[in-house]
């Protein structure tokens, strides 16, 4: 009988989104034979079942692609923007997962991202969370995938490989956010705070 995971991205951007989403569904596909189920826009895809089936031929060639395939957002489950009112969808999304036939749901994201996880948890749901953040600040994990990356940028050591321009398209604003970030580096290099090594 075919197992099914879903898998979506939550929160903010981060280096390494595609790779992380391409190591869960190739090592489901050609090592397990699972069936992998993308959800566009984190939960608030999974609470309106946008899904994105991820085959080998959606994982091929994304590892240079910036930002996330999927898209990303910071809606909570419990306290989503509905009809102008914040209502608690997680009954709709329990539904969803289970009218997906899902075996398990992979959750890449930071802080908030594990809290919504574990409250999908707590509601039965079989939930696998990778923790991701450039601040690597998700509690009881050594680093966060995208940490490493944000070091390396921040600090010179690193180069922005050109898939980096491509970041903003995740939560689908365009390049003015992205404008923004090279406001800080003459912070990192200036200050006598900043640390210079590792």
């Amino acid at each position: 009988m075919t197992k099914y995971i879903g898998i979506l991205t939550s929160g903010g951007d981060s280096p390494g989104l595609n790779a992380a989403i391409r190591g869960v569904g190739k090592a489901a596909l050609n090592h397990y034979g699972m069936q992998i189920i993308g959800f566009r826009d984190g939960f608030r895809g999974l609470m309106e079942n946008r899904v994105m089936r991820l085959d080998g031929g959606e994982l091929s060639d994304i590892l240079t692609r910036g930002g996330t395939i999927l898209g990303t957002s910071r809606d909570k489950p419990h306290r989503m923007p509905v009809g102008g009112k914040l209502l608690d969808m997680t009954d709709v999304i329990v539904g969803n997962y289970q009218d997906n036939h899902l075996d398990a749901l992979v959750c890449l994201g930071g802080g908030g991202t594990m809290k919504n996880a574990l409250r999908l948890k707590e509601k039965g749901l079989n939930v696998i969370t990778l923790p991701k953040t450039i601040d690597n600040d998700v509690a009881l994990t050594d680093i966060t995938f995208g940490f490493d990356t944000a070091l390396g940028i921040a600090t010179g050591r690193d180069r922005p490989p050109p898939q980096h321009r491509a970041q903003p398209s995740s939560h689908h604003r365009g390049w003015k956010s992205w404008a923004t970030g090279p406001a800080g580096w003459p912070w990192a290099q200036a200050s006598p705070a900043a640390p210079t090594s590792f």
